[in-house]
């Protein structure tokens, strides 16, 4: 073979300018992205810029402040009731009066809280634990398993919580917090469960899951490790919303007479006692009711804000 190089027609010749004849002063410089953030990682960084967020956990924080150190905002009994003291107006020490009784309802608004919270936070938790297991097990293996769940819950499900609570309520010797958060959570868990189930059935099908237990991982494992991580979006969000709801049944237990006992300090309890007091111009039950709408606006709104953050195509419409 000839080494002679064809020569280029007119007009398609190159030029090509000596390496000294050009000054280069900058060299381009490509900035490197940092890791990855991830799921969570993306959905804490839209947290963080949501105003809503901010104000939601600043009154949560308040309020878990006053149901576990109530000490802190107060130094009266809630159970010491004086009768001599019956409706007088508030004071510079007594800030929001006392009650029909001579009790002081600064004092007790904010020991109110540690019951409804508790209420709350107990049944958010049992709720979850029996709903999203329950749920998981049903997506993930299906079958016989799905089917007895998915009846199971149907049956649960069509039984309104209201009234299954004041029936076992009634039906019960003692009245304790424990049996409010047994009767919530055991009333409601199939509204989680459901919620768990349609997120881990689409989560099986991805590709990371196929991987998984194409490497041998077992069944078991793949929903611990895999799945299950990846489907806490909707429970969380579900769970948050309703422990607001928990915290209004108990309150509307409470002030049904069906609730906690009298010798708990509940919010529910101290706004049926004002209702009584309301016609003759005293908003005693103002002071109670506003604490229980803004604890359950404040759980109601982080809801909100853990929905648009964990929510992917809410992620899309905001960019």
């Amino acid at each position: 073979m000839s080494d002679e190089r064809p020569q280029a027609r007119p007009g398609q010749q190159r030029w090509v300018a000596p390496a000294d004849a050009v000054e280069v002063d900058t060299v381009d410089r490509v900035r490197v992205a940092g890791a990855p953030r991830g799921f969570w990682g993306e959905a804490w960084q839209g947290l963080r810029r949501n105003p809503l967020f901010l104000v939601s956990v600043a009154l949560i924080v308040l309020v878990l402040l006053l149901a576990f150190f109530p000490g802190l905002f107060t130094d009266q009994d809630p159970r010491y009731c004086v009768v001599d003291n019956s409706l007088l107006p508030p004071s510079s020490q007594h800030w929001f009066g006392f009650d029909l009784q001579g009790c002081d309802i600064y004092a007790r608004t904010v020991y109110g809280a540690r019951a409804s919270v508790l209420t709350g936070v107990g049944a958010s938790l049992l709720f979850v634990s029996i709903g999203a297991t329950l749920g998981a097990l049903a997506g993930f293996y299906g079958g016989p398993l799905d089917s007895i769940i998915s009846r199971i819950s149907e049956i649960v499900y069509a039984i309104p919580l209201m009234l299954a609570a004041i029936v076992v309520m009634q039906l019960s010797e003692s009245r304790t917090i424990w049996l409010v958060i047994v009767i919530l959570a055991g009333f409601t868990w199939p509204q989680v469960a459901r919620i768990a189930r349609g997120a881990v059935i689409s989560a099986k099908n991805s590709e990371y899951v196929l991987a998984a237990r194409a490497l041998g991982v077992s069944r078991m494992r793949t929903l611990l490790r895999h799945v299950l991580p990846n489907s806490l979006g909707p429970v969380i969000v579900v769970t948050t919303i309703w422990l607001g709801v928990f915290i209004v049944t108990e309150a509307t237990l409470s002030f049904l007479g069906v609730g906690l006992p009298p010798t708990e300090v509940s919010w529910g309890a101290d706004i049926a006692t004002g209702q009584q007091q309301l016609r003759g111009g005293s908003l005693i039950l103002f002071y109670p009711a506003t604490a229980l709408a803004v604890t359950v606006l404040s759980f109601i709104m982080l809801g909100d804000a853990l929905s648009d953050a964990l929510d992917p195509k809410s992620r899309r419409r905001r960019a």
